[in-house]
């Protein structure tokens, strides 16, 4: 193995490392705990039409689950491994989250149903109370996962092939926002449906906003994202081998490179 084919092994894994962690990290701690990620008063004129699951009196609140600061993350990185080393490589990483995702079930599982050692486990109450809403959160945000990401591998790719390969910003931000509608609108009635959120979720119009609040957050995470993905396309440009042949940097981008 070459030197470059070693660099290039190493820069999928990584990916691949990042992706799996935050997406196994997302799952666990899911809607456990809800953040504001930031707040402003609202102009009386606005103050009518916003929802007030997400504001206090005239105070709109940004407010998303714990687990969801994760998710944009898997969202960049399957379209940098699309980008870099083709769809079945960015497919074959959607499957293996999967399959890591019931892996972790079946070893929480597992744990949970063996007897516990009295006198001592550290935190018995804290790890049932994590298995039990997990599980729901788990079997849910698997589905939800599935079906978002090989979508937003899809349409990265047809993008791509629409635009032969020029356009970065348009798959990008094309794919990953209506996937990531997709996403936030399966795992929030997933969750809605199983009982998993909070007591003050309890009409489909409070899911609506739930969902909303969520792909705003998604949205822009998107957006900013943009960037992100050309430093990193550049950057790693020596170590593309995307069979589909279209590269964004390079003069024979402009033609289908033929291998």
């Amino acid at each position: 193995m070459n030197d470059k084919q070693f660099k290039r092994d190493v820069l999928f894994l990584s990916l691949c490392a990042v992706f799996l962690t935050a997406l196994v990290m997302g799952n666990i701690i899911g809607t456990t705990k809800f953040v504001t990620l930031f707040q402003f008063t609202l102009p009386d004129w606005m103050i009518p039409i916003v929802p007030a699951l997400v504001r206090d009196d005239s105070l709109y609140v940004m407010s998303i689950p714990v687990g969801l600061m994760a998710f944009p993350v898997t969202f960049l990185v399957t379209d940098l491994v699309s980008e870099l080393f083709g769809r079945k490589r960015a497919q074959l990483l959607v499957w293996m989250g999967f399959f890591m995702n019931l892996f972790m079930l079946a070893i929480m599982t597992i744990n949970y149903y063996l007897p516990n050692t009295y006198g001592v486990s550290g935190g018995i109450v804290l790890y049932d109370g994590v298995y039990k809403f997990m599980v729901a959160n788990t079997i849910g945000s698997m589905i939800a996962y599935l079906t978002s990401q090989t979508i937003d591998v899809r349409l990265y790719h047809f993008w791509k092939n629409y635009t032969k390969g020029k356009h970065l910003w348009l798959r990008n931000n094309g794919s990953t926002m209506i996937s990531q509608l997709v996403d936030s609108t399966a795992i929030l009635s997933l969750l809605y449906f199983s009982g998993n959120l909070g007591e003050n979720v309890v009409t489909i119009g409070a899911l609506v906003i739930l969902i909303l609040n969520s792909y705003l957050f998604k949205f822009f995470a998107a957006l900013f994202d943009t960037p992100i993905i050309y430093a990193c396309v550049h950057f790693f440009k020596d170590y593309e081998e995307d069979p589909s042949g279209y590269r964004l940097f390079d003069e024979a981008s402009k033609e289908k490179v033929t291998k």
